[in-house]
């Protein structure tokens, strides 16, 4: 018999690469969806709707929300996954500054609720928790918002490194990372934290940084946008390719033991690196004139501002630098990414120019 999987947060950009991955493995997958007044399965269209031989087959969708624990604990007894991944969560920093309740509601108690639900129904299931490098935060005494031409710190970040986090979303990420360790412990659950460090697509929502740079520049080169606007391009990321971090999500529940997991590339480049690799693939070379919130990008032959900073952009508290260290994923589940900084920019300017 195939195993069963139920992952919340399935329209989403990691839920959906996660699900066609264990369909193709023969999983029978459920997927959780909240439920809206305008279509939100754009992601999971081409896998559910028109593929018959998922649909009502092997692909089930639910209707359920991470704040409801009778709704979760009637889809776990009812399904009785043989593996859960919970993705389901407000994931936008910046948002999560605007909501900050709603997002510890969610984030937090979400999947305390999802534990619970597991607890008491008395499934045998294995759990993935969709944890987050924004735990680490800033070390102390630094500043968030660094200058530009602020050299990057070299350090990578392990399962060990302490966390100090610097927004709502990764306090509420913390609480949920933590749960899971303890519920790992008292109730002896295989509960696994994935500690994920930014992880990008096609698929990558339209208001989160890189997606709104490749669209941005895609539009600016297409002549149907002006200019883009930006906070802190600066901040230093370790970005990989989404599809890749589906299959590490995967391979922390085949683990023999329940256990938590650093997915990275050890690579770190900056948010002004992404613009301008971004801007290379149409060949083009920005000139960078001013600083801070002055600041502007200029194509290099035309010397039209392509690039300006706005205060709306720019949040309270910021991560500046994050760099992650796999060598354990590697060691014990044989995970390592393959798609670099230069090929990611590279797949999402190519579906994006054609969009």
């Amino acid at each position: 018999m195939s195993k069963i999987a139920l992952i919340s947060g399935v329209t989403g950009q990691d839920g959906s690469y996660l699900a066609e991955l264990l369909l193709e493995k023969g999983y029978t997958v459920h997927g959780i969806m909240r439920r809206s007044s305008s279509f939100n399965t754009g992601r999971i269209d081409h896998i559910y709707l028109n593929n018959p031989g998922f649909r009502d087959k092997r692909m089930f969708l639910h209707y359920g929300d991470l704040t409801d624990s009778s709704n979760l604990n009637r889809l776990v007894e009812k399904i009785e996954p043989d593996e859960i991944y919970n993705l389901g969560a407000q994931s936008h920093v910046q948002v999560s500054f605007e909501v900050p309740e709603y997002t510890a509601e969610v984030d937090a108690i979400g999947t305390l609720r999802f534990l619970d639900a597991i607890r008491e129904t008395g499934i045998k299931t294995k759990f993935y928790q969709a944890s987050t490098s924004e735990l680490y935060g800033n070390p102390l005494n630094t500043d968030p918002t660094p200058a530009s031409g602020l050299p990057i710190p070299d350090y990578r970040l392990t399962e060990l490194s302490p966390f100090r986090p610097t927004s709502p979303y990764a306090v509420a990420k913390l609480y949920a990372y933590w749960i899971t360790v303890n519920y790992r412990e008292a109730y002896k659950l295989f509960a696994c934290n994935g500690i994920l460090f930014n992880h990008e697509s096609p698929r990558r929502g339209e208001t989160f940084v890189t997606r709104k740079i490749t669209i941005g520049v895609s539009r600016i080169m297409a002549g149907k946008q002006d200019r883009l606007l930006l906070g802190n391009i600066y901040s230093a990321r370790d970005w990989g390719f989404t599809p890749e971090y589906a299959d590490g999500m995967w391979r922390v529940l085949q683990a023999g033991k329940p256990d938590d997991y650093v997915l990275a590339t050890g690579e770190t480049h900056t948010v002004r690196e992404f613009i301008e690799e971004a801007f290379a693939q149409y060949g083009e070379t920005l000139t960078w004139e001013g600083k801070g919130i002055k600041e502007t990008g200029k194509l290099s032959g035309s010397k039209k501002t392509v690039i300006a900073m706005d205060p709306k952009y720019y949040r309270p508290t910021d991560v500046k630098y994050l760099c992650g260290d796999a060598t354990k994923a590697l060691k014990e589940l044989n995970w390592a990414p393959t798609v670099r900084f230069k090929e990611l920019v590279k797949i999402m300017m190519e579906h994006d120019r054609d969009l």
